[in-house]
């Protein structure tokens, strides 16, 4: 993992937050070829449950949402994870994860702070960055982040960044009814910003305190949770396998009751195996008619759907499926990296689904002359117009190749000397490295079916 994330850093897919004033814990920035790979991932995810379905409508709700909506919807008081803090570093830390990562096998759920507190200091239980036994006792701390909306001092409100990018979408029910002309079944996404004022494991992008999510609320009849349940575990299952990710490395988890959202009836994870075991990567949830209802009774506002038909007023049910973003990027990586020596020598590349790098194409003059120089930018600048394609002329050919090695980027075109006299180039594959020559005038649309085949 650490060959990995050093990667991710060199090649510019990922980046220590704030690093030259020291960092900040459990935030990164996303790099060029980070944000090229999140956009790719995003609008494949877009186009797949939104722009070819005919039952599910897109919106963008705002972050910042009125401070009743994350009272009404049970954050403000079941959002809570229980932390401990050592005296010693001031290391802070959750208690479960603590007891978990010392007593192996012992069961936590459910237990209240103080029960937790207990079991730390019957065990002598360390603190697991500095040793110290001299932990506090556990306390429970609410998950999301507090801000104030307001610009005189002394007049300001408080309000809450969100905790989840759902409630907008519960908010938005109304007008998406009336305006959509959509009928049950039916599907309001988005994708955003979410924030979770939590303790993580430090493990790159996997899981941090401000990070992009895509979901949907999938609104049906409450007789229908099951059979809808099933159909979208199929589907993201198949939107998972889509995207190249090895099969033996997923599989599905439910959540013991106690793991469960205080909104969730039933909620199953899709997850990924690390080099550091299980974690999880999506997740699909049944939310009853939980936000619904409490939005009515907060609000006052009625938020049941009519039957065009028959005129009944029902509070449809969700089926909540949610897509970490900015993991799953950190798992794309993770999942394509390969190592292998070649004569002797080490290479790194990444094994990414041509539709899905970064860099679809790489254009290199053999050397630096400047005929090949103009043929290759000519090249460049064609393919350039459909896909994106990098220009090097940075140093000698094999070193370029490497370059776009780790980069992942799935083919590499050659301008030589004989392209100047019969137009054909040579075509590098990432991963099997064997070299083709083609006309240059039929480059395009070669690499057109090359990635839409994928």
């Amino acid at each position: 993992m650490d060959k990995i994330v050093a990667l991710c850093k060199r090649r510019g897919y990922f980046y220590p937050s704030s690093e030259i004033y020291g960092g900040m814990a459990n935030c990164w920035d996303f790099g060029h070829y980070g944000t090229l790979l999140k956009h790719n991932l995003r609008d494949r995810w877009w186009k797949k449950f939104v722009l070819d379905r005919d039952d599910m409508v897109g919106i963008d709700a705002a972050i910042l949402q009125n401070p009743a909506v994350w009272k009404a919807s049970g954050h403000v008081s079941g959002f809570n994870d229980a932390l401990v803090d050592c005296r010693h570093c001031r290391n802070r830390t959750r208690a479960d994860h603590l007891i978990e990562a010392q007593l192996p096998g012992k069961k936590v759920e459910g237990l209240t702070p103080q029960a937790l507190t207990k079991i730390i200091r019957d065990h002598h239980l360390h603190c697991e960055k500095c040793g110290s036994t001299d932990l506090t006792e556990v306390r429970r701390f609410n998950l999301l982040f507090t801000t104030q909306v307001g610009i005189i001092e002394g007049d300001r409100s408080l309000a809450y960044l969100r905790g989840e990018i759902a409630q907008g979408i519960f908010l938005n029910f109304r007008n998406v009814v009336d305006t959509m002309r959509v009928r049950l079944p039916f599907g309001i996404a988005q994708q955003g910003k979410a924030f979770r004022n939590e303790i993580t494991m430090g493990r790159a992008v996997h899981r941090t305190l401000e990070f992009d999510l895509m979901e949907f609320e999938y609104f049906i009849r409450p007789d229908q949770w099951t059979v809808t349940y099933e159909y979208w575990q199929k589907q993201m299952w198949d939107f998972v396998l889509g995207l190249g990710i090895d099969p033996t490395r997923l599989r599905w988890r439910e959540h013991e009751p106690y793991e469960r959202s205080h909104y969730s009836r039933k909620t199953m994870d899709i997850e990924y195996h690390y080099p550091y075991g299980w974690m999880e990567m999506f997740g699909l949830a049944y939310r009853t008619d939980f936000d619904l209802k409490n939005h009515m009774k907060h609000s006052g506002k009625d938020l049941r759907y009519t039957d065009p038909v028959s005129g009944d007023k029902i509070i449809p049910h969700v089926i909540e499926p949610t897509f970490g973003l900015s993991r799953l990027v950190g798992i794309t990586v993770t999942d394509a990296f390969r190592e292998e020596s070649v004569k002797g020598k080490p290479r790194t590349y990444l094994k990414l689904k041509p539709g899905l790098a970064p860099v679809k194409a790489a254009v290199f003059p053999l050397q630096k002359d400047e005929q090949l120089r103009q043929q290759a930018e000519t090249i460049y600048h064609n393919l350039k117009k459909n896909h994106y394609t990098e220009f090097d002329d940075s140093g000698n050919i094999g070193k370029m190749y490497r370059r776009q090695d780790e980069i992942g980027t799935p083919f590499c075109v050659t301008i030589d000397y004989q392209t100047l006299s019969d137009h054909t180039v040579t075509v590098r594959d990432r991963d099997t490295m064997k070299q083709i020559r083609l006309p240059a005038d039929r480059l395009a649309g070669w690499l057109d079916e090359k990635i839409n085949s994928y």
